[in-house]
């Protein structure tokens, strides 16, 4: 489905922040980077992407719920898999082209600004610091939350009007209410997961306006370095607690019961 694709991207995301730009933070422990620095711009270059990504999918997956929750008849026309594919696609390519702006007034900097050998750090250029600002947080926050406080207006005034219907007992409703608690459950768990990426994004950001050094310099970086980080961590986590199938899937198949004969037989629903 259109939504799957998204958190597949999403997911995807988080997987590499785990794998590859937090095992590589740790070379950073002594404030010093002991590898050339061509390889520090690249890896800054690597977080900036996947960074972006996971922003801008937060972003396309608003976008997506709000038009299942507030134009749900034309969803299945606008939102089509080959639609989200390309958006998917497009994201990912627009995200290498965009930063690599960044990744070559690092790899400037790097040459010619040594802390001490083999310094790796964030730019300390304020206008390029500036637009990663603008266009990597404030926008996409800002079309967040726009989206949804007109998201949940709507599924309020919808729960008001089913209470006002709650008589008509009919199958046809009876459907039509189990449709809309699905996709005002789906709607809920998207506002707990924006609301955490707030709570572990915004610190960077809040604390790199205007004070690049403090970031590079003070013991508190890495901690809101790793905050920022450990989203990626949070989101499998928050899908996996207020999803039953979900939890029910994910016991199968750490339990093994996933390789049994007739397993995909199983009512996970």
């Amino acid at each position: 489905t259109p939504t799957n694709i998204l958190l597949l991207s999403l997911a995807f995301s988080d997987f590499l922040v785990g794998t590859v730009l937090m095992p590589i933070q740790t070379l950073q422990i002594t404030y010093c980077w002991f590898l050339n620095p061509f390889l520090c711009s690249l890896y800054m270059y690597v977080i900036d992407i996947i960074l972006f990504s996971s922003v801008i999918n937060m972003v396309l997956i608003s976008v997506d719920r709000y038009v299942a929750i507030c134009d749900p008849l034309h969803y299945t026309s606008r939102i089509t898999v080959n639609r989200v594919k390309f958006c998917v696609c497009l994201l990912w390519s627009c995200s290498v082209a965009y930063n690599s702006y960044f990744f070559l007034l690092h790899l400037i900097q790097q040459y010619f600004s040594f802390v001490c050998f083999g310094n790796c750090a964030s730019l300390s250029n304020n206008i390029a610091t500036s637009l990663q600002l603008v266009l990597n947080f404030i926008i996409p926050v800002t079309v967040i939350i726009v989206l949804y406080m007109r998201l949940f207006f709507v599924a309020m005034s919808q729960a008001r009007a089913m209470r006002s219907h709650i008589t008509a007992v009919t199958k046809q409703i009876s459907v039509t209410k189990t449709a809309k608690k699905s996709e005002l459950k789906a709607a809920r768990t998207l506002g707990v997961l924006v609301v955490v990426f707030l709570m572990c994004f915004t610190p960077a950001y809040f604390v790199s306006v205007g004070t690049v050094n403090f970031i590079i310099h003070h013991s508190l970086a890495y901690f809101v370095q790793y905050l920022y980080y450990f989203n990626s961590c949070l989101n499998p986590v928050i899908y996996a607690l207020f999803y039953p199938w979900f939890r029910k899937t994910a016991k199968l198949i750490v339990t093994l019961q996933i390789l049994q004969p007739g397993s995909c037989e199983a009512n996970i629903l």
